[in-house]
């Protein structure tokens, strides 16, 4: 039985009517990722929005991360951590953008390629706000708290929160690291956040050691079917109780949060008994109008495996139109 959305939520946060500055960010890098195509996720998007006749990205400036996508066109030789030595210069356009965002007393909403990004996106604002406390809501079908040193893949967009966190998960190593991948992993890692700061919704793909992981840091993962057994005006009061003592939020959204049958395969991972459409609307809706939003960043559309079109990006850009409208 699908969760039943109530159009006022327990504990909406006050002072969600005023309105907020708002800049779109472009990050198209796709070295995290295992397929290709994730790149032209914002694009796609964009495409999205002109064949509807959408003024969204006109009404509000985009700027765009440089990108260091052409070393997938060589061999890397980064076993556990795929194209790990691109990621520094794009991490550090990406911090540029995000300051000069914040600079300008706008609210950066990111359109990114794969999810390795939210690693860089978190080490900006931690940058940014080096006093403040952020908590962190986490909505996807993957964990991605993987290491270089855990990793069965090596594609570092199942690591962004073990970066973040600064963990190497180094007790329950399977891998063995050579000193260039090793120097490469501290670079990215940071402490942009605590554990207890950390909130999963709709994770349910995960590997052994992931398990062991947020099991012994306590991580919360409201699963599909607690959200529907508690309901979801439960689940988010819950949540705010959790991040009571946090001064800002940062949502990451990965499309594969969604059931694939309401959107498409469009996605790098995707994976089956995911939140509805809806109830992905209303938990971006609801975080959209908390005044402590520092960032929102949306993940891994990848129209090269959209089995319908553009159906992702189309459904993606739905939910940015909605999210708007929470801004302002």
């Amino acid at each position: 039985m699908l969760l039943q959305i109530s159009p006022i939520f327990v504990l909406a946060p006050k002072g969600s009517s005023m309105s907020r500055k708002l800049q779109f960010i472009f990050n198209p890098s796709e070295l995290g990722a295992g397929t290709r195509g994730a790149s032209l996720g914002p694009e796609a998007i964009r495409a999205a929005a002109r064949t509807k006749g959408s003024t969204l990205f006109s009404a509000h400036q985009v700027i765009s991360v440089e990108q260091q996508n052409d070393l997938l066109d060589h061999p890397t030789p980064f076993r556990y951590a795929k194209y790990i030595d691109g990621l520094s210069t794009v991490f550090a356009s990406l911090s540029e953008k995000i300051e000069s965002c914040i600079s300008s007393k706008a609210l950066p909403l990111l359109i990114s390629g794969d999810h390795s990004a939210a690693a860089g996106t978190l080490a900006a604002l931690h940058k940014v706000y080096p006093k403040q406390r952020i908590g962190v809501i986490w909505i996807d079908a993957h964990a991605d708290i993987h290491s270089p040193y855990t990793t069965p893949s090596g594609n570092i967009h199942g690591m962004p929160i073990a970066a973040a966190l600064g963990l190497d998960h180094s007790h329950l190593a399977k891998n063995e690291l050579d000193a260039a991948t090793a120097a490469h992993w501290n670079k990215l890692k940071s402490t942009a956040f605590l554990p207890q700061d950390l909130i999963y919704i709709g994770v349910r793909d995960t590997e052994a050691e992931e398990d062991a992981i947020m099991a012994e840091l306590q991580l919360k993962n409201y699963t599909v079917a607690e959200l529907r057994q508690k309901g979801l005006n439960n689940c988010l009061a819950e949540m705010h109780i959790q991040l009571a003592a946090c001064d800002l939020i940062y949502v990451s959204f990965d499309v594969d949060s969604i059931d694939p049958i309401e959107t498409s395969y469009g996605t790098g991972t995707p994976v089956p008994n995911g939140i509805s459409f809806a109830e992905a609307q209303a938990l971006l809706n609801h975080f959209a109008a908390d005044p402590k939003l520092c960032a929102l960043e949306i993940v891994e559309v990848n129209p090269c495996l959209d089995d319908e079109k553009n159906k992702m990006a189309e459904r993606t850009l739905d939910l940015i139109e909605n999210i708007i409208t929470q801004l302002s």
